[in-house]
């Protein structure tokens, strides 16, 4: 496992980590001892770095990290979320009462007393303007409640708003095969800050796995059966934005340039890795398997030019009218 400075925060973490949103539920039928041995597996692929929210499972994924982080004598880093608790989610509930309501509820589900990041939960583009927000995160550090703050995004107009914020320490975006407009301009200026990126959906929801066909069925919990029109939460974090059908088509272009000892998901990941801008990428796994899997691709040889630019093509193809205005 390689390793890369995750921005203001000064960790070194894995530059392949884990994501916590399919061991917490909506990704169908998932057990805890399962779950826990996923963690241990990831742990023992030296993953140093998760990311979780309070929303996962209700807390159900921040508990799991929790047994994990007293198990485990291995020095890790966990990342949770606050704001999706809010309902309605509206710009008005970030305010400091209900952000300190949400990080000690954190607080208690981490068993810890103070967390190593802190992200704002993908909220509503007005947030990024209201500085009070922000002030409010700087007063949790004060009080030693948070390390490090950062936010998670849904689009590049915001992940652009954020930066603006001196101690800003990471931002979460959606960046994968189907999703390139990140490194268009926002990566650079990431970088520029010293601020960590997190890419999240990296598989594009299993979709950059290869694994599913035009018969592929999911179960009735498992937002890839409800949230494919953004029904329950912004459909570009179900399979990217991208339409099904659409995107196994480019999955059988992107097959065939896959290099030789790859999955389909290693080939994906590294794809991601190919940008000296990204910290780290975050694939979540239900079974150990998975997480070894994904795990690898973090030692795989570099892409070529050559592969990369075909890449690009194929986005172009496929992909790019129907994605990259709209995040």
């Amino acid at each position: 496992m390689k390793y890369r400075k995750l921005g203001k925060t000064g960790f070194e973490v894995s530059e392949v980590s884990f994501g916590g949103w399919a061991i917490g539920g909506s990704w169908g039928d998932v057990e805890d001892d399962q779950s826990i041995a996923a963690l241990e597996e990831a742990v023992e692929q030296g993953i140093n770095f998760f990311d979780t929210a309070d929303v996962y499972g209700d807390g159900r994924s921040e508990r799991l990290m929790a047994k994990l982080r007293k198990e485990t004598d291995k020095p890790i880093h966990i990342a949770t979320k606050a704001g999706r608790r809010l309902d309605p989610h509206v710009a008005e509930g970030y305010n400091k009462e209900n952000l300190y309501k949400f990080v000690d509820r954190s607080l208690k589900n981490l068993d810890v007393d103070t967390i190593d990041l802190l992200q704002l939960h993908c909220p509503p583009t007005e947030v990024y303007a209201q500085e009070e927000v922000f002030e409010a995160l700087e007063e949790m550090v004060e009080a030693g409640k948070i390390k490090n703050y950062g936010v998670s995004v849904e689009k590049v107009e915001e992940a652009m708003k954020a930066l603006e914020y001196e101690n800003l320490a990471t931002v979460q975006i959606i960046y994968n095969m189907f999703r390139h407009k990140p490194a268009d301009e926002f990566f650079a200026k990431a970088k520029e800050k010293n601020v960590g990126i997190i890419c999240r959906v990296p598989l594009a929801s299993g979709l950059l796995t290869g694994k599913f066909s035009k018969d592929s069925t999911f179960a009735e919990d498992d937002h890839r059966n409800y949230n494919r029109d953004g029904e329950a939460f912004d459909k570009g974090e179900t399979f990217s934005g991208v339409d099904f059908e659409l995107g196994l088509k480019a999955v059988d272009e992107l097959e065939k340039i896959k290099p030789e000892g790859l999955t389909m998901a290693q080939f994906a990941l590294k794809w991601i890795l190919m940008n000296d801008a990204v910290s780290c990428v975050i694939p979540g796994g239900k079974k150990p398997w998975q997480v070894k899997d994904n795990a690898a691709a973090s030692e795989a040889d570099d892409l070529s030019d050559e592969v990369m630019a075909r890449v690009d093509e194929i986005y172009d193809e496929y992909i790019r009218d129907s994605v990259h205005h709209l995040w």
